[in-house]
């Protein structure tokens, strides 16, 4: 920046000063990132005091080619504007910037310009950059949050817990959203940089970037790279060799640095949590309080009749339908006020990355206020009739027979939508947020919302209450080897009733895409009160299984002359074994530290091609470990890990291990890294 030829010598942005103040010091000591409706300072270093009457002028450009150009106010005016005021004296000016709540967002270059008085520029000076980000913390800003252990939680944390499993099984993994880690921030405004909006119409796309609702819907746009640059490309079925399968990543910060390395091509290959945690990651990362959300029994609703229609054939086998189940789904919520719509809507907003169905023509979803999904008010932006689905639609399984007449043969009405989880914000355990988005199952306040959403309620089924009519339903045990099904028929009536009762086990994806049978099982029972057990050995379903370690379990019963058939199900996710890792000592920051990593083959096969992921933000880059030979069963493999941690505070290690039979096992410690107060005056990358 220096100019000794000239009156102005240097700009110092007070990176260090203003960084801290405005809570960003752990994206980059060295550069100046600040938060918009906060003030911070710069100083100019001048050879000799300004002449009489001289005066400074500070201008702002932004933009891909600077179409944006704002002149800063020289002292507060009316209206919410750029302004500056300047104190000092002789060959030092201290000059205190203050922006807007409602500033764009982006790089800003900042030109200083020495005026003669008839309004001539003398010199000037425009090599001065900064980064400026939404302001959770500053009251006037829309993304506002007033809790500030929410905002350590929301904004400040850059690890995370995603919740995966079934409704009655819920398991989680880390997740390292690494939104402060080097080169981030730039490859997030990178991203909004090659969305189709800014593409199609640069300054437009700059102006309209002060919005956090526009800013969350780019992003949604832009994770997945359907009909766009975006960062990540979903697959949900095996194979996944010409990329890294999903299951294996362990945090957002390499996907986005690969997408950036090569040219912004899309990474391979993300599923619904990947999409959201990068999401995640993105939005903290711009200064949006955001949270990462896991709805249960997740319901994809093609039509919009808020009723999904699966059919089986007579062996109990799907046909193809539009309408979908996930065990699980996740997205994202970002804390905003909605001043685009009617009062109410402020708060807890929905955005979905995983590309499901078009939004105004983009892969899109969101934001949708959630108050607006429990209230029923369907009609407000954006894509609120999708959502409300997502948690309200009930399930019907129809048997298809081989006249092509379709018989109901069960109704489910509320699994649709449970336990709606996130991380809580006071530690790594889950906290349920299913009362946020809907009132309690059956209440007269639910009925009411149903009216409101243009529904009509949903009449509760009367099965089993009949004399001679039976109930079926299924218990199991978890484990990562052998499986044992219970199933229960119970009678009620008040005789003895013969039926033929059929088990199916099936593997399946999360998102219910079947993936092969792998055991089926028919039995004439007599019912007084009948149980029935299944085994299912590793052999058995082993090479159906599908990398998310879920068995569906069905039963069909027909009872010819006592009542309708009826059939029940429920997804087994499979046990997996636990990675234990050990730091000795310890850590400080900038000095060597290892990891000690563990991991017992619980198969009853070998296992080859294994291999462990680790990543830590502040603690090291992404990183694999392979490991030699074969695991055998039962043996222990060990892997030391060897790295120096980069940032002081409290962080998280995360490991993943796979191999050819066992995948998506995962492990993490925290680790507690001491400052090292001998380097404490150095100025190191990413230290402070």
């Amino acid at each position: 920046m220096a100019n000794h030829n000239g009156l102005i010598i240097d700009v110092d942005v007070r990176s260090r000063e203003n960084n801290s103040v405005h809570r960003t010091k752990e994206i980059n000591p060295q550069h100046l990132i600040v938060r918009r409706g906060q003030s911070f300072s710069v100083t100019l270093q001048l050879s000799t005091s300004l002449p009489p009457k001289h005066h400074l002028e500070l201008v702002l450009h932004l933009g891909r080619r600077d179409e944006v150009v704002i002149k800063l106010q020289k002292e507060r005016g009316a209206g919410d504007k750029w302004w500056f005021h300047q104190q000092g004296a002789q060959d030092e000016i201290l000059l205190t910037l203050h922006s807007p709540a409602d500033a764009i967002i982006g790089q800003y270059r900042l030109a200083v310009l020495v005026m003669s008085p008839d309004g001539r520029i003398l010199e000037k000076m425009d090599k001065t950059r900064f980064h400026l980000l939404f302001n959770p913390w500053c009251k006037d800003d829309v993304v506002y949050l007033p809790d500030e252990s929410q905002l350590q939680e929301y904004v400040m944390n850059e690890d995370g817990t995603i919740y995966m499993g079934s409704w009655d099984y819920i398991r989680s993994i880390p997740w390292n959203y690494g939104q402060f880690d080097d080169d981030v921030m730039d490859i997030c405004f990178e991203v909004l940089d090659n969305s189709k909006e800014a593409l199609r119409n640069s300054k437009m796309d700059t102006e309209r970037r002060s919005d956090p609702v526009y800013v969350g819907r780019m992003i949604t746009a832009m994770v997945n790279s359907n009909g766009d640059r975006g960062v990540l490309t979903g697959r949900w079925t095996e194979p996944y060799s010409d990329g890294v399968a999903p299951y294996r990543w362990t945090g957002s910060v390499p996907i986005l640095r690969q997408w950036s390395k090569a040219g912004v091509r899309a990474v391979k290959y993300g599923q619904c949590w990947v999409f959201a945690g990068v999401a995640c990651t993105m939005l903290r990362c711009l200064g949006i309080p955001t949270r990462l959300i896991t709805n249960y029994s997740s319901a994809h609703d093609v039509d919009g009749n808020l009723s999904l229609d699966f059919l089986l054939d007579e062996n109990l086998r799907s046909i193809d339908s539009r309408d979908s189940s996930w065990n699980f789904h996740c997205w994202v919520e970002s804390w905003m006020k909605r001043d685009d719509l009617p009062k109410g809507n402020d708060g807890w907003q929905v955005l979905d990355p995983t590309p499901q169905e078009l939004s105004d023509g983009e892969f899109c979803c969101g934001p949708c206020p959630v108050t607006a999904i429990k209230e029923g008010n369907l009609a407000v932006k954006y894509d609120a009739p999708f959502v409300f689905a997502e948690v309200n639609a009930d399930i019907t399984y129809w048997m298809v027979q081989k006249n092509g007449q379709r018989k109901k043969i069960r109704v489910d009405q509320s699994s649709v939508g449970r336990n709606i989880s996130t991380k809580s914000v006071f530690g790594d355990h889950r906290e349920d947020v299913t009362l946020h988005y809907k009132y309690p199952e059956g209440s007269r306040k639910e009925r009411e919302v149903f009216e409101k959403a243009g529904q009509p309620f949903p009449k509760p089924t009367n099965e089993s209450t009949e004399p001679g009519q039976l109930q079926l339903s299924i218990k199991h045990a978890h484990c990562c080897v052998d499986l044992e099904f219970l199933c229960f028929v119970k009678n009620e009536g008040g005789r003895d009733a013969v039926a033929q009762l059929t088990m199916l086990a099936t593997a399946v994806t999360y998102n219910s895409l079947h993936r092969g049978e792998c055991e089926r099982q028919t039995t004439t029972v007599t019912v007084p009160a009948h149980t029935e057990m299944l085994r299912l050995q590793y052999d058995e379903y082993a090479r159906c299984a599908s990398e998310h370690h879920l068995i569906r379990m069905k039963a069909f019963l027909e009872a010819p002359g006592e009542n309708e058939p009826i059939m029940t199900m429920a997804d087994i996710p499979l046990s997996t074994p636990e990675l234990h890792i050990q730091i000795p000592g310890r850590p400080v920051a900038w000095e060597p530290v290892t990891a000690f990593i563990s991991f017992t083959n619980p198969l009853p096969v070998p296992l080859r091609g294994g291999v462990f992921t680790v990543e830590g933000s502040g603690l090291l880059s992404a990183a694999q470990i392979h490991v030699k030979g074969v695991i055998s069963p039962g043996q222990k493999v060990s892997e030391k890990l060897s790295f120096s941690p980069m940032r002081s505070g409290v962080r998280k290690l995360l490991v993943d291990f796979d191999s050819d039979r066992l995948k998506d096992v995962k492990g993490v410690a925290t680790v507690i890294v001491r400052k090292n107060y001998r380097n404490s005056f150095s100025v190191l990358p990413g230290f402070y």
